[in-house]
């Protein structure tokens, strides 16, 4: 820009400005600046012409009057007429007063836009970026229609400066963001994306922000822009500090820019070239390389720079969550940062780690910072660094370590701030019901989180516990004697209460045999916390002694009497005199057996999604739900992984013991009552509902996983047969065939091999997430499906089909999806399949729906392989080489030697292992370097044992794969199918 000269100081302007500065009140200034007006209205009124020097000055007076906070009623033309004069002071503060001062609706937009339109032309650089500047201050509607047209070929033009692309990059992008629908770039578009490839540095750092804004909105468009940002971002981070000099912050070069290309490649699945995918993870990998390079520079900045840039690539290497080595890594790195001196990089470390943790990849990883996490939990100064610590926690906890975390966070929780307390204790509960391992520890837990935090344990939570023990006959009696010694403590509260009057009324005869909790013990000390408590806990308390007549008679009188008492039968509480009354009648004329059947035991409640985990995510906001898990943070275990240890145990004490095994989830517990069909919500299943408990009172669990599979007829969904069965395509089905699968089909499928969970499919319309969980030879498969756009999918439906033999070797069960899709919202599809014997091929996923006016037909593989229905089994070195030898013949043998596709990381190759299934037996080879697993894959005909052995050669880079198995076609399917994921 030009300098201004000397002569431009605008005197009168300064004295002015000093004289309000030096007035001693408010009256003052106000007499001051009334008097400035008045002069100023008199001199634009007055016969003779004012100078642009003139009208500059008074222009200014207008304008720091109007921002010290008085309204400004005239001078608007003077400014007008400021733009089109040919000095460049005159013209600055003609556009600043006019970006100011004058709105959208002002009569002079007009005239205001001619001469935007006439500097816009001139080619005078300067003149033009005054113009662009002003565009982009006011913003509004009318300026988009003005100029929408006309700054994208300002911006790609040959002979357009740098300074003004720059201002007109920036200014499409204002006008883009207050009126997307007016900004249309159409033949614009590939001249725009290679502005990537534009010499000036500054004229790239403008146009990604611009094309990052348009991408996102529309990917495939632009998506030719992810070849031309790796390149440009590979030029960069493969660069010396002295080879970008203008652009170089404290040694790191192009920070800004570097973090934008990382940024705009968010908005892109990984690559599908080769090259351009292997440029990339190596411009990853030097990133994460020259994290680990000592400081050029021990100043703040230097290292903000560089850590701004390493976490926008641990964000990618985290949206892709394709390449596992790269996520341990950023793992480890993110685990250096936990203990930082910066309390910044600390928060931020536990927050990506809190999304690293999701990742089947590097959840393991993850686990091995434990211990830093809890200690910054106990020992972080700033709440909100403690809050992370806290989600971290969370996100990382699965059965292997549950007990540890949940103990530390309810250690936490006495000493927590009250801000985050509520949340802790839902995360808590959630913990405890998701990952126990018996019932009494659930039980201990929930009653020691209503001792410690009762203010902040909502009715959710409580109401929870009670579910859980009306459901569980094997909890009750522990959950009667453990609530029973929580009511002895003095000081004990209300949230306690509630809970212990509603299960030792419904459970107390259980522990009544014991003279220390006899019937009257009982009562007494339940009536001894009746005047402290609430009118809601009151007359909760009154049914719980209505009860106690029932199950214990002689304590009949005693309670009549306190019925009888004046302080309930004349309360002042209508809801309170009522139930003393009718409890009081109800107990003196009904005969015994009136009595049992109208007081008999609470049936089981059916089964819904958990309202804690409800509450949870309400208390999240509706970002914090993914297509991917429902929550963030709500992690599906790895197939196989840290958790099946502890399915096993439980399947093993089903098999020698008829009594339910601990399993909170319902997951095989027995059929919902009035033949519900399962929940279609999350794996945490709530098994209270407003309608009430469910008719019947049968508590006896089947060790069913899946019962609608059994029992068809109670679900309002067909069992898919063959391609060709047509009753099993709902009525808002396109007539067309269902299309041929993807090309890409078979590798979207490979995907899942090793993990449950995950995004299956996503174009730019549709997003297909998946979220699924195995038991013996049932499963349960949970499809999200996205619309990405903001415009509704009509006749949308879905078909699975068993193509060929696989109708035979696979039942598969689907539940109807609505017809409608919002723009913007998801649907949820559940899907029940039970494996008859082994297979091959996978199910067909067909989905049709209508977007503006056009049919999509899209067909899929659903990720429903052999290895999903692996039990894993632990074997000693002796067993396992005696069971190897017993499988010697050829045909029960497969093996498949191959180089390695991806890093050799000793993490990640056991995370692979166990997410398929098997269990991993640790010190069993004789060379420490191989890896041995042993399962058994559970199908309805018969049992599979597999053993399996991977010998590594980091040396050459190549593995050896032997699958032994007593089915020739399951070992050769197994070693195929793992051999793609090394």
């Amino acid at each position: 820009m030009p300098a201004v000269s000397k002569g431009d100081g605008m005197r009168g302007l300064a004295v002015f400005i000093s004289d309000i500065r030096n007035c001693k009140s408010k009256e003052a200034e106000i007499k001051r600046i009334n008097k400035e007006l008045a002069n100023i209205r008199s001199k634009f009124k007055g016969d003779k012409a004012l100078d642009g020097y003139s009208k500059k000055k008074y222009v200014c007076k207008l304008l720091f009057i109007f921002l010290l906070g008085h309204d400004i009623d005239f001078g608007h033309m003077e400014a007008v007429n400021l733009l089109s004069s040919n000095k460049y002071t005159e013209k600055q503060i003609g556009y600043l007063f006019i970006s100011v001062l004058v709105n959208s609706n002002s009569e002079l937009i007009r005239l205001i836009n001619n001469a935007i339109k006439n500097d816009l032309s001139s080619r005078n650089p300067t003149f033009m970026c005054l113009a662009l500047h002003c565009i982009a201050n006011v913003g509004s509607r009318e300026m988009a229609e003005a100029f929408a047209g006309e700054i994208p070929r300002i911006l790609v033009a040959g002979d357009t400066m740098d300074s003004v692309k720059q201002s007109a990059a920036l200014c499409l992008l204002r006008l883009y963001k207050a009126s997307p629908d007016l900004v249309l770039m159409g033949e614009w578009t590939s001249r725009v994306v290679h502005l990537l490839n534009d010499q000036h540095m500054g004229v790239v750092t403008a146009a990604i922000s611009l094309i990052t804004c348009l991408s996102s909105k529309n990917p495939d468009e632009f998506k030719t822009c992810v070849s031309l940002a790796v390149s440009r971002l590979s030029r960069i981070v493969s660069s010396a500090s002295t080879d970008l000099q203008d652009y170089t912050y404290y040694f790191v070069p192009a920070p800004w820019l570097s973090c934008k290309l990382l940024r705009l490649l968010q908005c892109y699945p990984p690559p599908e070239d080769g090259a351009v995918k292997g440029r990339l993870v190596e411009c990853l990998e030097t990133i994460l390389n020259k994290a680990q390079e000592p400081p050029k520079s021990k100043k703040v900045q230097h290292s903000n720079a560089k850590n701004a840039i390493l976490f926008e690539a641990i964000s990618l290497i985290i949206h892709y969550d394709s390449e596992p080595n790269l996520l341990v890594r950023a793992c480890n790195q993110l685990g250096q940062f936990l203990q930082h001196r910066e309390t910044n990089l600390r928060y931020l470390a536990l927050e990506s780690m809190c999304t690293l943790a999701s990742s089947e990849f590097s959840h393991e990883a993850v686990k091995t910072h434990i211990e830093t996490v809890i200690n910054a939990l106990k020992t972080e100064r700033d709440v909100s660094v403690r809050q992370r610590a806290a989600d971290l926690l969370y996100a990382m906890c699965d059965r292997s370590n549950a007990k540890q975390i949940v103990a530390e966070m309810l250690s936490y929780l006495e000493t927590a701030d009250y801000s985050i307390r509520e949340e802790m204790v839902l995360k808590v509960a959630i913990l405890a019901e998701k990952y126990a391992v018996d019932y009494s520890w659930y039980v201990d837990t929930i009653l020691n989180l209503i001792r410690i935090a009762g203010d902040y344990v909502s009715e959710e939570v409580w109401y929870r516990v009670i579910q859980i023990v009306i459901n569980r006959d094997d909890v009750q009696g522990y959950a009667a004697k453990t609530v029973f010694e929580a009511l002895q403590a003095p000081a004990c509260h209300e949230n306690m209460v509630k809970v212990g009057g509603y299960i030792l009324g419904e459970f107390g005869n259980l522990i009544a045999g014991d003279p220390r909790s006899s019937p009257l013990v009982q009562f007494n000390l339940l009536h001894s916390k009746f005047h402290l408590c609430s009118v809601p806990t009151r007359a909760l308390l009154l049914s719980a002694y209505i009860k106690f007549i029932n199950l214990f008679p002689e304590t009949k009188a005693t309670i009549q009497e306190v019925l009888r008492s004046d302080s309930q039968i004349r309360n002042s509480d209508v809801e309170l005199q009522q139930r003393a009354v009718e409890y009081l009648k109800l107990s003196s004329i009904a005969s015994t057996d009136v009595l049992a059947t109208v007081l008999e035991e609470m049936p089981p409640f059916p089964e819904r999604e958990s309202s804690i985990l409800a509450k949870l995510k309400k208390k999240k906001g509706p970002g914090a739900v993914s297509v991917e898990l429902e929550d963030g943070k709500e992690r599906g275990e790895l197939n196989g992984g840290g958790d099946r240890g502890g399915d096993a145990a439980i399947a093993a004490s089903n098999a020698s013991t008829p009594s339910p095994s601990a399993d909170l989830l319902g997951l095989r517990s027995a059929a919902p009552v009035s033949g519900a069909a399962p929940s279609a919500g999350s794996l945490l299943v709530d098994v209270f509902s407003e309608a009430g408990p469910a008719a019947s009172s049968s508590g006896a669990n089947d060790d069913c996983f899946l019962s609608a599979l059994h029992a068809p007829e109670a679900s309002d969904s067909p069992l898919v047969e063959g391609p060709g069965d047509s009753d099993s395509a709902p009525p808002s089905a396109a007539s067309e065939d269902p299309a041929p699968p993807l090309p890409e089909s078979d590798e979207l499928l490979n995907k899942f091999v090793c993990k449950n969970n995950g995004v299956l499919f996503e174009n730019q319309l549709l997003q297909i997430g998946i979220k699924s969980e195995y038991r013996q030879n049932l499963g349960r498969m949970y499809l999200f499906y996205g619309n990405k756009t903001s415009v509704q999918f009509v006749s949308f439906s879905t078909t699975v089909s068993c193509p060929g033999e696989l109708q035979s070797q696979l039942n598969v069960q689907t539940k109807t999806v609505e017809p409608l899709v919002e723009g913007g919202a998801q649907v949820q599809q559940v899907i029940n399949i039970e494996c008859l014997t082994d297979f091959i091929d996978a199910p067909l996923l067909n989905i049709k729906f209508r977007y503006g006016g056009a049919l999509q037909n899209i067909s899929l593989k659903l990720p429903v392989t052999i290895n999903k229905f692996f039990q894993p089994t632990e074997m000693a070195a002796a067993d396992f080489f005696q069971r190897w030898k017993q499988l010697s013949q050829p045909q029960q043998e497969a093996q498949k030697i191959f180089k390695a596709s991806h890093g050799m990381d000793t993490e990640v190759l056991k995370a692979k292992l166990l997410g398929l299934g098997t269990a991993l037996l640790e010190n069993v080879d004789p060379n420490p370097e191989n890896y041995v697993c042993a399962g058994v894959i559970q199908t309805k005909a018969q049992q599979v044992g597999c053993l399996l052995r991977l010998e590594p050669n980091a040396q050459a880079q190549m593995y050896r794969l032997t699958l032994r198995s007593s089915k020739d076609t399951v070992s050769q399917r197994v070693c195929d199918l793992l051999a793609e994921q090394f």
